[in-house]
């Protein structure tokens, strides 16, 4: 049998405080300096300190923590924004609330109090501090999108982010790319690390030269891609794939500088949500991750663990993503025909989760 847990006087050493300070940092009370005050906090977390959880609230709470501390609206993003929809949907349907957190507010301390009974957490980072404070206090947590180290009992929602690269990158070569770049090495969430991973296997196995142009969420011109469009016919990219959602309009942009033609000079996929892209000129073609699926999914699942624990499934919960396929990405011979969609799921060549894991 394993131990009691730290006690405050444990915290008190190793923050080098009183324990009445801890006692007040934790609580939320006292005259404590903000410095202090998170110090203790993240010792307390570091030892896997758990305070003794209150009565229950059927409140759910949403954090986006991928970049936890900067002020960026994510509410904003097409793919949080039709998430938090069907999330808030979901939770209302199972008599829950769900209360959701800006970004600015990762980096406080709130985490150690928030009133919720379990949190859904989004693009959650390696080392995210929020992550730590809530698995110290005990509370369910449920992953949009694989946590960097998941733990046994984990469970998560996610995309098979491997075969739907596979899926866009051999849609790109069948319409006549050989040198497709990819748009992507920004954030650090296990998604971008995935397609990116997926994107250098592809190119390995047939023996093309990678090219990953960053991202950059402020490029609205996409300058980053200047250098990129200007150089010589047999190194320019004749396809791109974005990862994020605005980096296909940052490639327009760009190819319209460069006086590159879509689709007969540069063929271009996006990740992306927003159905801007279909009404545009051209027609981008998209690949959804289905974010009405994943946050009803992730909903069902921390009510699972609150309400059933002994009966939730650890491990990864896969949702299917979908290309859409227009004049963007077809060979300019076949570009003017009428748009035909190609939304069916990515084939599962290289499943993540564990064998018996359910998919939806």
């Amino acid at each position: 049998m394993p131990g009691p847990g730290p006690t405050i006087a444990d915290i008190a050493r190793a923050a080098e405080v009183s324990t009445a300070t801890v006692s007040h940092a934790l609580g939320g009370t006292g005259r404590v300096g903000e410095s202090t005050r998170r110090r203790v906090r993240e010792v307390a977390a570091a030892l896997g300190y758990s305070a003794r959880r209150g009565p229950r609230t059927r409140t759910l709470g949403l954090a986006v923590t991928t970049y936890a501390g900067s002020a960026w609206n994510y509410v904003e993003i097409a793919y949080f924004s039709r998430l938090l929809t069907a999330a808030t949907a979901a939770a209302h349907a199972r008599g829950y609330a769900l209360t959701l957190l800006p970004a600015d507010r990762g980096a406080e301390p709130l985490w150690h109090t928030l009133a919720v009974d379990g949190m859904l957490l989004l693009d959650s980072p390696a080392g995210d501090p929020v992550l730590r404070a809530l698995r110290a206090r005990g509370l369910p947590v449920v992953f949009d999108g694989r946590p960097p180290d998941p733990r046994p009992g984990d469970v998560w929602v996610d995309n098979d982010h491997e075969a739907t690269t596979r899926e866009v990158l051999d849609h790109l070569a069948a319409a006549g790319a050989t040198r497709i770049a990819l748009h992507s090495a920004y954030g650090r969430e296990y998604y971008t690390g995935a397609v990116t991973s997926a994107y250098r296997r592809w190119c390995a196995e047939r023996g093309v030269a990678e090219q990953v142009v960053p991202f950059d969420p402020d490029d609205t011109a996409g300058r980053v891609f200047d250098p990129v469009f200007a150089g010589p016919g047999r190194t320019r990219p004749d396809a791109v794939y974005c990862v994020y959602d605005p980096g296909g309009r940052q490639v327009l942009a760009a190819a319209a500088r460069h006086g590159l033609r879509i689709p007969q000079e540069l063929l271009l996929v996006c990740a992306s949500e927003d159905p801007a892209y279909a009404a545009g000129d051209p027609p981008v073609s998209t690949v959804t991750l289905r974010p009405e699926v994943i946050g009803e999914s992730a909903v069902a699942a921390l009510v699972a663990l609150l309400e059933s624990p002994e009966a939730a499934e650890p491990g990864q919960l896969t949702v299917p993503a979908a290309l859409t396929v227009r004049t963007s990405s077809r060979p300019a011979r076949t570009s003017s025909r009428s748009a035909r969609t190609s939304a069916r799921p990515a084939p599962r060549t290289a499943p993540r989760a564990a064998p018996g894991t359910p998919s939806l």
